[in-house]
Parts: C-alpha cells; sequence; structure tokens
C-alpha cells in the first residue's frame, strides 16, 4: 500500500481533475488531502465536489485535513471574521457557490468542511496543513499552529520520529521542499505553479 498526499488545491479544479489522471493509484491507497480546497480559484465547489464523490468510492482510504482556509468559511458561515475571509480570496468561494446571484451551501458540503481533521499519523508519518509548533506534543499543539505556521516550524528540527508532510507555505520555485524529517507540498497551484501528489514511501513526486 502507498500514500499519496495532495497540497494545496485553492479552488484549482481543473489542475485536480488532470492529477488524478496522472497518480498511479491502486485499490489499497490512501489520499491524504492536506487543507486548502477553497478560495483564490474560480471552482472551490466542483472541488469539493471532486473530493466527495472520491470519498463515496474509497471510503476510508479518503483522509481530508483542514487549512486554514477551511477555518475562515466557517467562521464566516458563523458571522465571525468575515472580512479576513474576503481579504484571503473568499469572494471566489462564494462565487462559486452561488445560483442565480445567491449563496447556497449544499448540506453535504458543509458536512464536510465540519468533519476535517487537524492532523493524520500513520507509523512514519504526520499529516498537517501548515506544520507543527516545535518542542511541544503533538496533543498539546494549538489548532492555530497546526493551521497557520510558517517558518518556526519549517526551519526547526522537527524530532517526533515522523517525517511531516505539510502544505501551507508555498515553495518560491513552485518545486517541493525537502528536509531530513518534512517535506513541503504547496507548490503554488493557485499562483501560476503547480498542484503536486507525493507518493510515500517512494517520495516521487507528481505535478500538474
Amino acid at each position: 500500500m502507498s500514500l499519496f498526499a495532495i497540497g494545496d488545491i485553492h479552488g484549482c479544479y481543473d489542475k485536480l481533475k488532470k492529477l488524478f489522471e496522472i497518480i498511479p493509484l491502486k485499490k489499497n491507497d490512501e489520499i491524504i488531502f492536506l487543507g486548502d480546497y477553497i478560495d483564490r480559484g474560480p471552482d472551490s465547489k466542483k472541488v469539493i465536489d471532486f473530493i466527495l464523490e472520491l470519498k463515496s468510492i474509497r471510503g476510508d482510504k479518503v483522509i481530508c485535513l483542514k487549512g486554514n482556509h477551511e477555518k475562515m468559511f466557517l467562521d464566516f458561515l458563523k458571522g465571525e471574521n468575515i472580512d479576513v475571509f474576503f481579504a484571503n480570496g473568499g469572494q471566489e468561494t462564494i462565487k462559486s457557490y452561488s445560483v442565480s446571484g445567491h449563496f447556497h451551501l449544499p448540506s453535504e458540503h458543509l458536512d464536510f468542511f465540519n468533519s476535517l481533521k487537524l492532523y493524520y499519523e500513520t507509523k512514519d508519518y504526520l499529516f498537517v496543513h501548515a506544520g507543527i509548533a516545535p518542542n511541544k506534543a503533538l496533543s498539546a499543539q494549538d489548532e492555530e499552529d497546526l493551521l497557520w505556521i510558517r517558518s518556526e516550524f519549517i526551519y526547526s528540527d522537527i524530532k517526533i520520529g515522523k517525517k511531516v508532510i505539510f502544505g501551507h507555505t508555498p515553495s518560491r520555485n513552485y518545486l517541493p521542499y525537502f528536509d531530513k524529517d518534512k517535506i513541503g507540498i504547496d507548490t503554488g497551484a493557485v499562483y501560476g505553479g503547480f498542484l503536486t501528489a507525493i507518493k510515500l514511501p517512494e517520495e516521487e513526486i507528481f505535478q500538474i
């Protein structure tokens, strides 16, 4: 069994669809999405439809993590931090969920957003959207760090006995970030870069 982790999609449905045409999935392989499915790109709703269809086919072999953009969207739906949501590309999400000029979020999509995990562990890997706070047990991590942390995590030694696979921080050259204890796979899909998947344990990269 292999693991496939997929970086930040940000409404780039066309890239997501094409990525799944090139990754060599087998029946029992697991797929871990690292969050940030929505905002900035044009097709947030189509992205969620695609993932829900994938989950209906592959069941618990599809693991979906929460990103900071899903957190901002859920806050927006509760009437909180509305300006923050729109300042970070939320308008594109609202457009994608609008029918005849009216915002409509299907109940199964709301259930999806509410079901997202903060992290996922296997024997050898920790999957998380942004990273983890150094020198703090996983059980003591704050949601804020798991969804938002950047350089404090990336440039620290993470001694947890597992390699951390993360997204959130776009790489400058649109190539994955490799370190001895972490791999970053946000390669700027919505900024003209690539949507990236990594196959583990081989660490084979697939990009569109």
